[in-house]
């Protein structure tokens, strides 16, 4: 239903700030975790659970928010996913013992999985078709901003309150939302048949036991040691057998849950596509840059956080631009391309900069590159994904759009960390074959070391021992800088790589999303 007026603009503010609070939950725990464990006495294992939790419910709820909005109607379904997320933050910040807390984290996400998706449709609904890349664009702000800022907002918050507030901060929040959209959000009118649809319970139970192990085994496949874990392969043969199940039984269903039909048009399943390669950069590489910084580095979560902001904001100011460059005819196939270029220039000069004395100035012109080029990916993206479609089929593209999305993210941080890790351990390897108690160079860096040692008071052997130790610490911190270094450039080559697949991409004429275009 197409809004007009203040009404239009209030509508488009309140289904941003819900997409925000859904994706600044995604992130804003991870800087609490240690004093989750402190607190709630959890080892490292049971409290990444209270992130893990978060990522499946997610993934699962928002393929199907399409389906069940309606269902149940999407005014009703929008209001209550609002309330249901609030209620949830509250218990969550109001839990005394971490299974507690990672129940009440599960149906914060399922509550937060609905409102992405659920606010898109919305806001796509409410502008006019000449006025879609505006809409789209105002939209990716939040997506782009909101896993951004969530760390350090976190940071702020756990350093100077405690890890409760990161919770309640919901509560003001999620209330104003929840009047603005009573107020202002319309029911959209439902189709003669959507009252009458019978309930899939195959295919929902295909899909969470798909969907839901396999991003099990991201979250939890390095902690496992991956294949070599009997409950990694479980999981992942269960991952399989759902998701295979769950495509057949869409395809032939004549009312599926999540209608996979929308994917026969060309451009829509190549936008899709791409969405999950972006959801790869996006959260992968606010994955890696605060691990580089905080453990390398000796940055502060708040610290770090900080530096991301310049370049998510260049990134969210950058769509209103983009989306005008849309409707003035300028052809995704071109805008692609530059945006995946410039996360790639982001990563080499990373790669370029990354020293034991990098300074925060240094991050400045890579984090604002990095923001450019996701602001000429997301809404091109998005407009291919939705191009030309109409009715159901909109909240029906958005839920697998953004759910490949978020499985993009998961890959992207699955596959970093296990590179990092094992990286690590080859790089130090590498270097160390290089040392040796033979080689006059290692043995006065050791003796130069040894005797500042016991010029201050330490006796001899122990100088010794202690020096030995100072250049294992060392060879520790370099094999980490060249570990960094070979990630972003890994990063980089990817991300060239992907280039091409624009190419599959079908020119449509006129500025607007015409008509679908069909893989056949």
């Amino acid at each position: 239903m197409v809004e007009t007026g203040i009404r239009k603009w209030l509508i488009t503010a309140t289904v941003i700030l819900c997409s925000m609070l859904e994706l600044i939950d995604v992130s804003i725990v991870n800087v609490a975790l240690t004093d989750m464990m402190g607190n709630l006495g959890a080892t490292l294992n049971e409290v990444s659970w209270v992130v893990a939790a978060y990522a499946i419910a997610n993934v699962i709820i928002i393929p199907m928010a399409g389906f069940l909005s309606d269902r149940l109607g999407r005014r009703a379904y929008f209001i209550g996913s609002v309330v249901v997320f609030t209620i949830a933050s509250v218990f969550c910040g109001l839990s005394t013992g971490i299974w507690e807390l990672v129940a009440f984290r599960f149906l914060q996400g399922m509550a937060g999985g609905a409102l992405l998706t659920t606010s898109q449709t919305i806001l796509v609904e409410s502008f006019p078709e000449e006025e879609l890349g505006l809409a789209n664009g105002l939209f990716g702000m939040g997506v782009i901003i909101g896993p951004t800022i969530g760390p350090t907002l976190g940071g702020y918050i756990v350093d100077n309150l405690s890890w409760h507030w990161i919770f309640f901060i919901n509560l003001p929040v999620g209330t104003v939302a929840a009047l603005l959209a009573y107020t202002f959000v319309r029911e959209r009118p439902r189709t003669a048949s959507a009252g009458r649809r019978s309930t899939d319970w195959l295919g929902i139970g295909l899909l969470v036991l798909g969907v839901g192990s396999l991003q099990l085994v991201l979250e939890k496949g390095r902690e496992e040691d991956w294949f070599q874990s009997a409950f990694i392969l479980a999981m992942s043969a269960l991952a399989a057998a759902g998701i295979i199940g769950f495509i057949v039984r869409m395809l032939r269903t004549e009312q599926p849950i999540v209608d996979l039909r929308v994917l026969r048009y060309r451009n829509v399943a190549v936008g899709t596509f791409l969405s999950f390669i972006m959801g790869f950069g996006l959260f992968g590489s606010v994955f890696i840059f605060p691990i580089f910084a905080q453990q390398i580095l000796g940055y502060t979560a708040t610290q770090t956080g900080e530096l991301l902001i310049p370049g998510a904001l260049l990134g969210g100011f950058m769509m209103p631009l983009v989306g005008r460059l849309i409707a003035a005819g300028v052809s995704p196939k071109y805008l692609i391309p530059l945006g995946f270029a410039l996360f790639a220039v982001f990563t080499f000069m990373m790669a370029g900069i990354i020293t034991p004395e990098t300074s925060q100035a240094d991050f400045f012109w890579p984090l604002l590159v990095r923001g450019l080029g996701l602001g000429f990916l997301f809404l091109p993206l998005t407009f291919l994904s939705l191009q030309g479609l109409k009715g159901r089929d909109i909240p029906q593209s958005t839920g697998i759009n953004n759910m490949l999305r978020q499985l993009g993210g998961s890959f992207g941080i699955a596959v970093l960390a296990t590179y990092l890790g094992n990286r690590t351990v080859y790089n130090r390897a590498l270097l160390g074959s290089h040392l040796s108690v033979n080689d006059p160079n290692v043995m006065n860096q050791v003796h130069g070391i040894a005797n500042r040692l016991a010029a201050s008071g330490t006796n001899a052997v122990e100088a010794t021992q202690q020096a030995y130790r100072v250049l294992s610490g060392m060879l520790s911190q370099q094999a980490a800088l060249v570990t960094y270094t070979d990630v972003f450039q890994v990063l980089g080559a990817f991300f060239l790589l992907c280039i091409p697949l624009v190419l599959f991409i079908r020119r449509v004429k006129g500025a607007g999303a015409t008509g679908p275009v069909s893989l056949h």
